[in-house]
């Protein structure tokens, strides 16, 4: 689904199989399974079911298992990394990685537990050359569950 809105492309969604184009992730580190909403070059909204199965969960922690907020910035980071995708004019290669070069105002509002689903929405805040800044965001239920500002850079593999 697409449609043309202030010159750009909108997608409508992605399934894991187009994300997998996009982030060279794999399990168990892959943590976005859906993109809902994405205009490149604004904003992208996506989707990571949190269950159980996690492999983190046996030990984080065994009596009350929550996901490591270190990974809520990662499954964050993720997401801006696909909407650094969709909004670049030349798309990313086996040639080019996309690395996290920054996280600054990291919070964590409240914890996720298995059966959360985490709704991923990150908005570009600027773009010089291959630095991209991001506003993200992690919902669960509506209520923000962590943010950051996350910075990152699109660099040639060498």
């Amino acid at each position: 689904m697409t449609q043309e809105r202030t010159g750009q492309v909108e997608v409508g969604s992605m399934d894991i199989h187009q994300i997998m184009q996009h982030l060279p992730h794999r399990y168990p580190f892959l943590l976005v399974d859906r993109v809902t909403e994405c205009l490149p070059g604004e904003t992208l909204t996506a989707l990571k079911n949190v269950t159980i199965n996690e492999p983190f969960f046996p030990g984080h922690f065994p009596v009350k298992p929550v996901m490591p907020g270190v990974l809520l910035l990662e499954a964050l980071a993720q997401a801006t990394a696909i909407l650094t995708a969709k909004s670049m004019s030349d798309q990313p290669t086996g040639d080019t990685l996309y690395y996290l070069v920054g996280i600054d105002n990291a919070r964590f509002k409240k914890p996720v537990a298995p059966g959360d689903q985490l709704i991923l929405k990150t908005e570009l805040l600027r773009n010089k050359r291959s630095i991209w800044k991001f506003d993200a965001k992690a919902f669960v239920e509506g209520n923000v569950v962590a943010s950051a500002e996350i910075t990152c850079s699109v660099q040639p593999v060498s």
